[in-house]
């Protein structure tokens, strides 16, 4: 895990600048401040990691064991590859990526995006609400399942609303640190107690291979690299590192060591998941799943461990819904004042401001009618929606990156930064397909 990481920090830029010496030089200038400089890695592994990425990593551990531990941390290296092309451009530039695309693809892409945000939203936030409803009913049931989904799912969302309104990035930042701790230990702790073959775990992480193909195993595989660590939310670390004060390319050392930890931590999650899902039948989907998950939990280990899974989880649940209420609206404003033609490239998102207050407001309401919907239904659309958008960044990052003229030589696109976007824009096609495919059939 951690030298796949190693190997695509290393060989994004210049020979001379390795990602070992990033990591000394960084903590040297900032030994005190150590958990600060990791934070926005640590908000987009939590943003990142929600109910599919849960369900998906125990479905395919339960069906394929830990023989594509593997497939976890490709994925989250490609991720590592799309976010570090996102920070690169816009410390070059000091321009986010949406306005790259807009100053240099037209008000036709600006209108492409809006429809897909707009799309993403309301899928995303329907399951998202409906997953914390269905995590709080099995902890603390009040009555039928359908009817708590409702309530808890409408009470996640307020909540998220609150603390986004009241403390602004500074206490979203602190709150989603404790969400990650408590997904983070609870989950590595439940894997370590199902007790699973560590031999078999490191052969999983070292030998690239993918069982039973002839019965879906490859649709398997190239769901769980999909499924690391988020899709259209990749987006909002380019505005955490605004609030975050780095706006110049002296700053890429830092988010190279941010967004390496992150998606280490992403990556360690996925693996204990698959390791819990192998050592456990389970069927289902998403957050009904991970429900079954933990009854079968108690029934072989302890209901003490069927809480502290439980936890776990939902820790990662509604530590990905405050991420995207607190994060989505920066995409929506900033759109906005991309309508703007006169608007300073280096602007900061208010949060305190309309458009970013008001699709706050209506991301957090108007979808929760979606809540009287099946779940089922509503993950389906969430999955399709999300497959579509990373291959077209990926391929957004080729072309803005790969313009010297746009970034500059020492930042544009390495052979190694080009290869990972074409891998994971072929990667994703083939996921995307898969996704929608299941939908059609199901």
């Amino acid at each position: 895990m951690i030298s796949l990481e190693t190997m695509l920090a290393r060989s994004l830029f210049h020979s001379d600048l390795t990602f070992m010496s990033d990591v000394e030089q960084t903590s040297r200038r900032l030994p005190v401040a150590w958990w600060r400089m990791i934070g926005p890695g640590i908000l987009v592994a939590a943003t990142g990691v929600g109910t599919g990425d849960l369900a998906t990593g125990a479905l395919v551990g339960s069906t394929l064991g830990v023989a594509v531990l593997w497939a976890v941390v490709l994925g989250a290296g490609l991720k590592f590859v799309l976010n570090e092309g996102l920070a690169r451009w816009q410390l070059a530039t000091g321009s986010t990526v949406l306005e790259g695309i807009v100053r240099n693809y037209g008000r036709v892409a600006q209108g492409v995006f809006l429809v897909y945000l707009l799309m993403w939203t309301y899928f995303t936030a329907v399951a998202l609400m409906s997953a914390c409803g269905i995590a709080m009913h099995a902890m603390l049931p009040l009555g039928e399942a359908a009817q708590d989904k409702v309530i808890y799912g409408l009470a996640h969302s307020l909540l998220a609303v609150v603390l986004v309104e009241a403390g602004g990035y500074k206490l979203f930042e602190r709150v989603m640190s404790v969400c990650v701790g408590l997904m983070f230990v609870t989950v590595v702790v439940t894997a370590v107690a199902v007790a699973p073959e560590w031999g078999d775990v490191l052969s999983g992480l070292t030998v690239p291979r993918i069982p039973d193909l002839e019965n879906g195993g490859l649709r398997w595989t190239v769901a769980l690299i999909g499924g690391v660590g988020g899709t259209l939310t990749v987006l909002c670390y380019g505005y955490w590192i605004r609030e975050e004060g780095r706006t110049s390319p002296e700053d890429l050392r830092a988010c190279r060591v941010d967004l390496a930890a992150g998606y280490s931590m992403t990556a360690l999650f996925g693996i204990a998941m698959v390791i819990i899902g192998s050592r456990i039948s389970v069927e289902g989907k998403s957050a009904e799943l991970l429900v079954r998950l933990s009854t079968v939990l108690a029934e072989e280990l302890g209901t003490g461990l069927r809480w502290l899974f439980l936890i776990g989880a939902w820790g990662a649940i509604f530590s990905s819904l405050l991420g995207v209420w607190q994060s989505v609206p920066y995409l929506f404003a900033d759109f906005l004042r991309l309508s703007n033609r006169s608007s300073d490239t280096a602007e900061r998102i208010d949060t305190k401001s309309l458009p970013y207050r008001a699709y706050l407001y209506g991301m957090a309401t108007l979808p929760a009618l979606g809540l009287f919907r099946s779940f089922a239904t509503v993950q389906k659309a969430y999955a399709v929606f999300g497959a579509l958008f990373i291959p077209l960044l990926a391929v957004a990052l080729l072309l803005l990156n790969g313009s010297t003229a746009r970034v500059g030589e020492a930042h544009r696109n390495r052979w190694l930064s080009t290869v990972g976007l074409l891998l994971a824009i072929g990667l994703f096609i083939v996921y995307g397909y898969f996704e929608i495919l299941q939908s059609l059939s199901g």
